[in-house]
């Protein structure tokens, strides 16, 4: 460990979150932005967006904004990408063919890659004799001097087949050998070479294959650690050896942890969000709403994010970004999945909402204040926000919590009315129609009855029992007193009104 941290001293800190255009970015997406983020910024390295976009029949259209707009929403921003040059671009691989072409050329010359020229067809009836023998068909060293490729080709065969023919470019393996990798999470990897056949390096379209690309990229990038998803983690003694094969230096691996589903066994999938009724998505892709959309400051999800598989060994669990940063420590990040709980990241939106500046969030967010499109002031707007903040999990629940202050209860509690009604709830009712009739300012509501109670039987509990089921139509909300206070006098008299005539009918 004292090591590993001499070396980092002496090193300039490299990081990237490389993802495929392909889709909607995933949480676990996220997460994996945010660990390089912070442990760019905790040893003020460099964070690197690249976009793989080898797979071209799979890259949607829009996919790569809707990353840059989600990181930059999150408060991920790129140090170096396809919105900010630096010196080691292009930063979409589809702009590297020609550093790939050059590199491969390399290892071909060298033997370590060789030219391969079966068909997809003639592969799959392979796939089908062996399988017959109850083998699996593997393209490795024990069958390839039986295949057709460069190593049993002469040079101007190869050369008229290279013109003539579909081929693709595949990394040569030797056999019995133990490919030993370290990762910083999961201690030292050792596979036998037998167990890897002869992946692809160039795909028969002429581009690089994820495997080639993506070590080739962050050799040249100069990355200096690697923090993906576990999902990755077979493929390390394969990335391994085509370091070996250049004679690169090998960056330094960490593999997160999975993010599973709230209940059961599994990654955390799309479907688990659909099924429970929570987003799976930073922001709105297609008819899918993101976290964004809910009503999650960006701050509290990235908060939340933080903790899916690390925690800074405290029972705190509040932490703004700057804390974050300084606190974060991969030997603190957990080998075991992090289960997924939407309860508990509401219940970290929850704690921002209440902790943020009133003002500032009705600025921020003001497709969630639509509701106070009637209200005139910007006091009145701020007021009604502070007595509803401390209820609110999620921005969208405001407006179901203001929709009291907006519209009459079409409905009253029976349960309420059942057991207040033998204790003459109308007489209550009728002193608060006094009091407002009096003009007697909110504020001395509480002062007055206190005065009135004490002449009369009535429980004081019925009384303001009453009060709320009038107001709001059942026993939940706010103070009451600061919900008449924010109401016009004309609507709390007609609510006051409403439930005497219904409790005389």
């Amino acid at each position: 460990m004292i090591l590993s941290l001499l070396k980092n001293l002496f090193m300039s800190i490299r990081v990237r979150f490389a993802p495929s255009p392909t889709g909607a970015l995933h949480i676990g997406g996220l997460r994996t932005a945010l660990f390089n983020y912070l442990y760019a910024k905790k040893h003020n390295g460099k964070f690197i967006l690249r976009i793989e976009d080898t797979d071209q029949r799979r890259k949607i259209h829009g996919a790569e904004d809707y990353i840059i707009v989600s990181l930059k929403w999150l408060g991920v921003e790129q140090d170096e990408g396809p919105k900010k040059k630096g010196a080691f671009g292009p930063y979409r691989q589809s702009e590297r063919k020609e550093i790939y072409e050059r590199e491969v050329t390399k290892l071909i010359k060298a033997g370590k890659a060789y030219y391969a020229f079966e068909s997809d067809e003639r592969l799959a009836e392979l796939r089908k004799e062996y399988e017959k023998k109850g083998q699996s068909f593997k393209y490795c060293s024990l069958n390839r001097n039986d295949l057709l490729n460069s190593l049993n080709l002469s040079e101007e065969e190869t050369k008229k087949r290279i013109k003539e023919d579909n081929y693709v470019v595949r990394l040569r393996i030797e056999s019995g050998i133990t490919i030993t990798v370290e990762d910083r999470i999961r201690g030292e990897i050792k596979v036998n070479s037998d167990e890897i056949d002869d992946k692809i390096l160039i795909k028969a379209d002429g581009m690089p294959t994820y495997h080639f690309a993506n070590v080739v990229d962050d050799h040249h990038m100069k990355i200096s650690h690697v923090i993906r998803g576990e999902e990755w983690l077979p493929s390390l003694p394969l990335h391994r050896m085509i370091y070996d094969a250049f004679d690169w230096k090998v960056p330094q691996f960490m593999h997160l942890p999975l993010i599973l589903k709230p209940k059961g066994k599994g990654k955390l999938s799309k479907r688990d969000g659909d099924q429970l009724g929570f987003p799976v998505y930073p922001l709105k892709w297609d008819s899918n709403i993101g976290f964004k959309e809910r009503g999650f400051l960006p701050e509290a999800l990235l908060n939340y994010i933080s903790l899916l598989g690390w925690n800074p060994g405290t029972e705190k669990e509040i932490f703004e970004l700057e804390e974050l940063i300084r606190l974060f420590d991969v030997g603190k990040i957990q080998k075991g999945g992090a289960r997924f709980d939407f309860n508990k990241a509401r219940w970290i939106n929850h704690k921002f909402i209440e902790r943020s500046e009133s003002k500032s969030v009705l600025e921020r967010f003001p497709a969630f204040f639509s509701i106070m499109s009637i209200v005139k002031s910007e006091k009145s707007k701020l007021a009604i926000y502070e007595l509803l903040k401390e209820r609110l999990f999620l921005l969208e629940d405001f407006k179901s919590e203001a929709s009291l202050l907006f519209n009459d209860p079409k409905k009253y509690d029976e349960k309420v009315i059942k057991k207040i009604k033998n204790s003459r709830p109308e007489k209550a009712l009728n002193f608060f129609i006094e009091l407002i009739e009096k003009n007697i300012p909110t504020a001395n509501w509480k002062q007055k009855l206190q005065t009135w109670n004490e002449k009369t039987n009535i429980p004081f509990g019925v009384i303001m029992q009453s009060l709320r089921l009038a107001i709001v139509g059942n026993l939940s909300g706010p103070d009451i007193f600061s919900v008449c206070g924010l109401l016009k006098k004309e609507v709390t008299l007609r609510r006051l009104k409403k439930l005497i005539n219904y409790l005389n009918n």
